[in-house]
């Protein structure tokens, strides 16, 4: 391997050089709708992009994935970002038009500002950099890719990537939103379906029928018993605050790090002949969130075991997803989406906080708003995210490391009046640039 000597201020130059062109590329990006399976647009906009800043290759795979490298070397190193948005919801809750977007002087608004459209913006420009400073070599070459679907079912892309594709980078950088910080893991979740059944009869006797709706009544009492009741003897169904206990998992410091599993109720089913009638069928989806220790069977496997699922005969399953993306393929999965952590002395970890504290010191950097950078002074610069991310089927399913660097902030995910910060965009490309040397130069 060649040494390099990184110019870390001449890449922090660069950076900031492009700072026009990133905030320039991004409005295009709002500009055109894309929510998950409608990514067309936003997919021929990025592989524009990297065709007229010089990649090497640039294309659209089968699923509608933008991908582009820059690069011949040997380890493949790659940037993801998401490229479908959620909708906006209520109009009347934003002050401006969240497609068309505004800009200031620190300031970028629009849907998918934050989540998550600067993380590939960003990419781009990381690797030009790399091109322009000619730090490209035989060691690594960099993949940007634009993945779609993740709103709708995260880490999907990435299955179809991995296993239909052939891609498996050494390692992969999630540009979703991170507050200046560096993210090393999230917890995992999983959507589940409870079932019970009932016989219905009419209203006017209800003694006659079996009504599936009280049955569930008793059911939920207990998921809720499990979120939020304590781990100790005096309750008969222990929390889901156990497994921060080194008594029921052995994973507890991880589980402790990236914080407790949670299970609620997202939605209720019936079915019955009439109003008039009692309910001959009832089901529930569960929204799961699990920490480290936690597995799809496990979580399954505690509610099967519920008093109540064992006492009205509950089927306990999980749900598929399998809906077509823009370009009409469909790659189904179960929703089942795996708590990931990298460890904290992990050589991918210990190489981005190299690159990143090379170019900005050990404290987060915060754009000139004094609430952004209130927050993120009080927050250690290596963190987790509380939601969750493609990294799942990446490091969750497929064992690839993930680590988390992008620009935005978490808490503009999904809401109105939706913004980033153009020093998060300069910031970003100058790490994803120095990143690939610091990782290189220590192999």
């Amino acid at each position: 391997m060649s040494e390099v000597k990184i110019d870390f201020e001449a890449i922090k130059e660069a950076a900031k050089g492009y700072e026009k062109d990133m905030v320039a590329f991004l409005r295009d990006l709002v500009k055109l709708k894309g929510e998950s399976c409608e990514e067309g647009d936003k997919a021929k906009r990025i592989k524009e992009e990297m065709e007229k800043v010089g990649f090497d290759k640039a294309w659209i795979d089968k699923q509608g994935n933008v991908l582009g490298e820059m690069g011949t070397g040997k380890t493949q190193i790659a940037f993801d970002g998401h490229i479908d948005t959620v909708g906006i919801g209520n109009r009347d809750n934003w002050e401006f038009d969240p497609y068309e977007g505004f800009e200031t002087e620190d300031t970028i608004g629009g849907r998918g500002t934050s989540d998550q459209l600067g993380g590939p913006v960003s990419s781009v420009y990381g690797a030009k950099i790399l091109k322009d400073l000619g730090y490209l070599n035989d060691d690594f070459r960099v993949l940007v890719t634009g993945t779609v679907q993740e709103e709708d079912c995260d880490g999907n892309c990435w299955l179809y990537m991995i296993e239909q594709e052939n891609i498996r980078p050494e390692f992969v950088v999630s540009t979703e939103p991170t507050d200046g910080g560096i993210y090393r893991g999230q917890r995992g979740r999983m959507e589940i379906r409870v079932e019970v059944d009932g016989v219905s009869c009419h209203g006017s006797a209800p003694e006659r029928g079996d009504n599936a709706i009280y049955k569930m009544a008793d059911i939920l009492k207990e998921v809720e018993q499990l979120n939020e009741n304590p781990a100790d003897d005096s309750v008969e169904i222990k929390g889901l605050v156990k497994m921060l206990d080194e008594k029921y998992n052995p994973e507890y410091k991880e589980a402790q790090f990236l914080g407790r599993g949670t299970v609620t109720t997202s939605q209720i089913f019936y079915t019955s002949p009439s109003r008039c009638a009692v309910a001959d069928s009832c089901a529930i989806s569960l929204d799961r969130r699990m920490t480290a220790g936690e597995t799809w069977e496990s979580c399954i496997q505690e509610i099967a075991d519920l008093p109540s699922a064992k006492k009205h005969n509950a089927r306990v399953t999980m749900y598929k997803y399998s809906r077509p993306s823009w370009t009409g393929l469909s790659y189904e999965q179960d929703c089942y989406f795996p708590t990931w952590v990298i460890p904290e002395d992990h050589k991918v970890t210990r190489a981005l906080e190299d690159a990143y504290k090379n170019l900005y010191g050990d404290k987060r950097i915060a754009p000139p708003v004094e609430k952004e950078q209130k927050k993120r002074a009080e927050r250690p610069l290596t963190d987790k995210w509380t939601f969750s991310t493609n990294g799942v089927a990446i490091m969750g399913r497929h064992g690839i490391p993930v680590i988390g660097f992008g620009p935005g902030a978490e808490d503009q995910a999904h809401a109105p009046n939706e913004v980033t910060w153009k020093q998060d965009l300069v910031t970003c490309a100058a790490v994803y640039a120095a990143l690939p040397l610091s990782y290189t130069k220590e192999k």
